[in-house]
């Protein structure tokens, strides 16, 4: 159909030229001819054509001074100009190209040469803004890709979670309250500067990802253990500390099966650690002071705040005032007194109540 041929400008100062020009090109495109560079100009002030046949040799302005116009312009810079000429002077066609020019065809014309050359490039036009818009999207189209990898993943992790609360009867919610948690944490962390050489290349978005994970441990545990309506006796309670162990081991099988991430390093760093304690009387390892990973320092602090204002067997839910006191008797013995100090400047971003 007509409205879907390619749009064409071809000048030059012989109407001969111009006749001939518009019978050959009609067969494939839409044509406008313009004797001048002047009229070319006026016909670009309401016109986008996809290519110019510019005749180098025309009065009042030639074709070198005419592409220089157009060059210079944002509107016409990137339209395809192609000279037309008589002249066979390699220096001409190499003055015409380093002004912009794409090609030089010469007159008089063969027609089925002038359709092939013409179509040729723009073919490669088109191929050129195809790269062009490729390489302007590319960033857009990772990150979207990327999203929706994250969003799938986070999902995969909040079901996986749900499972494991759905076999403990005391901890609904837990899992999204403790990532609230850390997610303050780091926030203050980034803020204060505080441990600012460990926490600068942290991905945020992974961290509270992979901290769902930190009593996947938990699936593993005897449900007479897990559902007890009571406290448990010290022999379950060993039992019950396994959680972190297994919580690593379980991490550690996916390992074996996926590319390495630091998705799945920290989430095995908030498994095996956020029930170790500052003074070393912690679990699994007895790991003291800074020798604990800071992020298990973290979710400890998170992970205890949400046991104490919450309702367990063997003890009703502290007020989140109680809560913080006790947190901050914990400094220096439980908890990281950094961390602590962190928690209490802005405990009431906590009080979740």
């Amino acid at each position: 159909m007509e409205n879907e041929k390619k749009f064409v400008i071809l000048v030059d100062d012989n109407p001969t030229n111009l006749r001939i020009g518009k019978s050959v090109l009609a067969e494939k495109y839409r044509v406008a001819t313009a004797p001048s560079a002047e009229k070319l100009f006026g016909l670009l002030e309401n016109n986008s054509p996809a290519i110019i046949l510019l005749d180098i040799d025309m009065p009042e302005m030639n074709g070198y001074e005419a592409i220089k116009i157009l060059k210079s312009k944002p509107e016409t810079k990137d339209i395809p100009v192609i000279f037309l000429t008589a002249k066979t002077d390699s220096n001409d066609e190499l003055e015409g190209l380093s002004l912009g020019a794409i090609d030089y065809i010469t007159k008089p014309f063969n027609p089925a040469l002038l359709l092939k050359r013409i179509e040729v490039h723009l073919l490669v036009e088109t191929q050129r803004k195809e790269l062009q818009y490729f390489n302007e999207n590319l960033q857009k189209m990772v990150e979207e890709k990327t999203q929706n990898i994250l969003e799938l993943q986070d999902a995969l992790l909040k079901t996986i979670a749900e499972l494991v609360e759905c076999r403990d009867n005391v901890t609904g919610g837990h899992i999204e309250r403790t990532q609230k948690g850390v997610k303050i944490l780091l926030e203050e962390l980034e803020k204060s500067g505080v441990y600012q050489e460990e926490t600068k290349n942290w991905d945020t978005n992974l961290l509270l990802q992979s901290c769902q994970l930190h009593d996947v441990g938990k699936i593993s545990i005897d449900d007479n253990i897990l559902k007890k309506p009571e406290k448990l006796s010290n022999k379950e309670f060993d039992e019950m500390k396994k959680h972190t162990t297994f919580g690593e081991q379980i991490i550690e099988k996916i390992e074996t099966l996926a590319k390495a991430s630091d998705f799945l390093i920290y989430a095995k760093i908030f498994a095996a650690s956020h029930h170790e304690k500052w003074d070393g009387s912690g679990y699994p390892h007895g790991l003291k002071g800074n020798d604990i990973p800071l992020l298990g320092r973290i979710m400890a602090i998170a992970d205890v705040y949400d046991a104490l204002i919450s309702v367990r067997p063997y003890k009703q839910a502290f007020t989140h005032e109680e809560a913080v006191r006790i947190i901050s008797e914990g400094s220096g013995t439980q908890f990281d007194p950094a961390l602590v100090e962190l928690f209490v400047q802005n405990s009431g971003r906590f009080n979740l109540q």
